[in-house]
C-alpha cells in the first residue's frame, strides 16, 4: 500500500478572502491528518490569480501549529528565486518549530511568468543564470558548515542546533530526475501539470539512482484528481479549475469562478485546444475510476508515494474528494 500525500495550492476563489483560503487550508491539513495522509506540501507561486501559496514557509509554520503528526513541506521552494543562506535559515527555523515534521522540496523553475521572475530576482543576469546545481551545493554547504578558507566561513546559518530538513528535488522533466538520481536525493514528479508523461523521468530516476542523501530511491508521483460520488459531480467539481487554467495559459488570468459560472463559460476554439491539454493532466471520475487510474500510473512509474491535489473552489466538496480517494485507495 503506497502512502498518500497532499499538494495544496491554497485556492482563493472569486468572492473569497485570502484569510478564508488559508483557514480552509488549515482545515484540509487537519482533514488529511485524520485520514492518514503522510504529508501536505505547499507550492511556491507568484502573481497568479486565485493561488494563495506564495510562501510555503509561512504555510508550514502556521499549519504546523494546528496539526500534530502530518509532515509539512515545500513543494517546493523555487531555489533560483532565493539566496541559499536564506533558505537554510528559514527551514532550520521551521525544523526547530516543528521537529521531525518538515520537508524541503526544491525546484528550479520560477513559479511564475518571466516578468514576475525578474521582479523577484532583481536583474536580467539573475533571471537567465542557469546555476541550480551550484545553488544546491551552496545550500548543502550552509547546512553542513562552510570549509576553512571560504569567504563566508565565519557565517553560520542559524539556528545551528538543528539540521536542515530532508531535501527533495522536484521537477516536470528529466533534468531534476537525473540530478536527484546522481546525488541520491528523493524525487517528486509534477504530473499534476506536466504535459509530458511521467514515465521517462520517473523510470530514469530509478535506473540511475546512486545512494547519497538516501540509500534507496524514493519517488513521489503528484497527480491532479477530482472525485465525487458520480462522474457528473466530479466533472462539475473540476470545471472551475479547467476554466481558470485555460484563462491563465491564454494570458487572461482570473480567480477561480463558481461552478455555475464555470459551467456557463463557453470556450473559444483556441481555448478548447488549451482545455484539452489541461484535461490531459487531470484524473476525474468516481473514486473507483480515479484510484484505478492513479494506481496504474504509480505502478507504471515505480512510484513509492502518490501525492494528490484537488484544486477546487467548493471547500466541502474538496474535502470530500480527498476522503473518497483515501477510502477507495485503502479499500481497493
Amino acid at each position: 500500500m503506497l502512502p498518500l500525500s497532499v499538494l495544496d495550492l491554497v485556492p482563493v476563489p472569486a468572492g473569497q478572502s485570502s484569510s478564508q483560503a488559508i483557514a480552509n487550508s488549515v482545515a484540509l491539513a487537519q482533514h488529511a491528518e485524520r485520514l492518514g495522509f503522510l504529508r501536505v506540501w505547499y507550492a511556491e507561486h507568484h502573481s497568479m490569480a486565485g493561488i494563495g501559496s506564495t510562501s510555503p514557509d509561512l504555510m508550514i509554520a502556521h499549519v504546523g501549529n494546528h496539526t500534530h503528526t502530518i509532515r509539512l513541506g515545500a513543494g517546493g521552494v523555487m531555489l533560483p528565486n532565493h539566496a541559499p543562506l536564506r533558505i537554510a535559515e528559514v527551514y532550520r527555523q521551521l525544523e526547530a518549530m516543528h521537529p521531525g515534521r518538515v520537508d524541503l522540496g526544491l525546484g528550479r523553475a520560477p513559479g511564475t511568468d518571466q516578468r514576475t521572475a525578474l521582479a523577484l530576482r532583481g536583474s536580467r543576469e539573475a533571471l537567465v543564470r542557469d546555476d541550480f546545481d551550484q545553488q544546491l551545493d551552496e545550500l548543502c554547504a550552509w547546512a553542513e558548515g562552510l570549509p576553512i578558507g571560504h569567504a563566508f566561513h565565519s557565517v553560520t546559518a542559524q539556528p545551528d542546533d538543528v539540521r536542515l530538513p530532508p531535501i527533495w528535488l522536484l521537477g516536470s522533466s528529466d533534468y531534476s530526475a537525473r540530478l536527484a538520481a546522481e546525488r541520491g536525493y528523493p524525487f517528486a514528479f509534477a504530473a499534476h501539470f506536466s504535459p509530458s508523461p511521467p514515465d521517462g523521468p520517473m523510470l530514469a530516476y530509478h535506473d540511475r539512482f546512486r545512494p547519497g542523501a538516501i540509500d534507496a530511491p524514493h519517488a513521489i508521483l503528484a497527480l491532479s484528481i477530482f472525485t465525487a460520488a458520480t462522474e457528473a459531480a466530479a466533472e462539475r467539481l473540476a470545471r472551475p479549475t479547467l476554466v481558470t487554467f485555460v484563462r491563465l495559459r491564454s494570458g487572461r488570468p482570473i480567480r477561480p469562478i463558481s461552478i455555475e459560472d464555470a459551467e456557463a463559460y463557453v470556450f473559444s476554439p483556441l481555448e478548447e485546444q488549451i482545455a484539452a491539454q489541461v484535461r490531459a493532466t487531470q484524473i476525474i471520475g468516481t473514486p473507483a475510476q480515479v484510484v484505478a487510474r492513479a494506481r496504474e500510473l504509480a505502478r507504471r512509474t515505480r512510484a513509492q508515494e502518490v501525492m494528490v491535489t484537488t484544486h477546487a473552489v467548493d471547500h466541502v466538496a474538496r474535502l470530500e474528494s480527498y476522503r473518497l480517494f483515501a477510502d477507495q485507495w485503502s479499500g481497493s
